[in-house]
């Protein structure tokens, strides 16, 4: 099992570092959380993104898409987790897509996969119900009548949600909270009657939204898949999100170590240069190992996805998870590390801690990776 980017992959991945380093560094992020930006992110940026393929890079050919593969989206999301870019790759393309990918039929791929991967169609997913990740606790209902479906409940920390065009709603039409049976997929238009959008932010200065379905009617053919079938195809699609969030925030890491290396480098105290110290030596060299034990869990479980492993979701709940704490570890070390400086809002290392504490719990903390990893492995 390769633990590395092959030639097309690693192309891919300067391009995107050369991309995010000209056009979107961390003081984008900055200007978009002072300007109270309302849609949270470039819409220029994006166009320029689609344009180089980003918005398709995972939906197959037929689907106007460029079938380069998660291994190569989580490739460009870890250089993007550099400059912490804001935009919809994660929400519209990685976690949405691959719902609509997994469970859509033709006519629904071709239409909507289509639509955005060339930029023209933002869509969201409406999942989450409560403070933390749990993609079966679900008590949103869909009512059937007789030419319909009644949508029904309320979501939170919808990603992007205040901007989509399209959501795709996760109810339950059959069962009881906590069945994966029971489950099914629609797709709600974000302006429909009965949809409410309230938009949130968090401490990463990234925009989400909390969204209320009263009684909002869909026809038939909103549904995705096959009713009560969903949690198959919406677990596989959070695998895929689930991965690119960890590649992202290990991108995040390597740049908060690489920064806080190069203060100890610079940073004199009483004429000595403090990283010389070694206690400061030891703690760089603690990370340095983590980062490197990050990786390869990533890679191995990137490669595990890419050639339908079976071990492919436990492995990529094991990525989630040491990345997850590592990201803790780094960001809480570069932070003490520049002294008084660190807890500023003027230097960007801060960035890096809000953005890393908010994708720890997106899409599952660690204590629900540890437990999911435990079940699929039948500890």
């Amino acid at each position: 099992m390769s633990l590395a980017f092959n030639e097309e992959q690693r192309s891919l991945k300067d391009t995107a570092r050369d991309f995010v380093q000209a056009n979107s560094p961390v003081e984008s992020l900055r200007k978009l959380r002072d300007s109270e930006d309302s849609v949270g992110f470039s819409r220029d940026i994006w166009r320029q993104m689609v344009a180089l393929g980003w918005g398709g890079i995972i939906f197959p050919e037929a689907y106007g898409g460029f079938d380069f593969g998660v291994k190569g989206l989580a490739a460009c999301m870890e250089e993007f987790g550099r400059t912490l870019l804001a935009s919809p790759l994660l929400s519209s393309v990685a976690l949405s897509g691959s719902v609509i990918l997994q469970a859509g039929n033709e006519t629904q791929k071709k239409e909507l996969l289509s639509s955005i991967a060339a930029g023209e169609l933002l869509v969201s997913l409406a999942l989450e119900e409560g403070v933390r990740h749990n993609p079966v606790s679900i008590t949103t209902t869909a009512t059937k009548t007789d030419a319909c479906y009644s949508i029904s409940g309320n979501k939170t920390l919808v990603i992007d949600g205040h901007v989509a065009d399209q959501l795709v709603v996760v109810a339950r039409t059959a069962g009881q909270p906590d069945d994966e049976k029971g489950l099914s997929l629609f797709l709600v238009d974000a302006g429909a009657q009965g949809v409410t959008i309230r938009k949130t932010h968090l401490t990463d200065s990234r925009n989400y939204a909390r969204i209320t379905f009263d009684n909002v009617s869909v026809a038939d053919s909103a549904l995705l898949g096959e009713v009560n079938q969903g949690f198959g195809a919406l677990d596989k699609a959070l695998d895929v999100a689930r991965i690119c969030l960890a590649a992202e925030l290990f991108g995040g890491i390597q740049e908060a170590f690489e920064r806080t290396v190069d203060y100890l480098k610079e940073r004199k105290q009483f004429g000595v240069l403090i990283g010389t110290f070694q206690g400061l030596q030891h703690r760089c060299a603690h990370m340095y190992t983590e980062i490197q034990l990050c990786k390869s869990l990533l890679m191995d479980a990137l490669s595990a996805l890419e050639t339908g492993k079976d071990k492919a979701p436990a492995l990529i709940s094991a990525a989630k998870t040491k990345i997850s704490e590592t990201a803790e570890l780094v960001t809480n070390e570069a932070v003490q590390l520049h002294g008084g400086i660190g807890v500023t809002d003027e230097l960007e290392i801060g960035f890096f801690l809000k953005r890393a504490r908010v994708a720890q719990q997106l899409l599952g903390d660690a204590h629900f990776h540890y437990d999911r990893y435990a079940t699929l492995e039948g500890y």
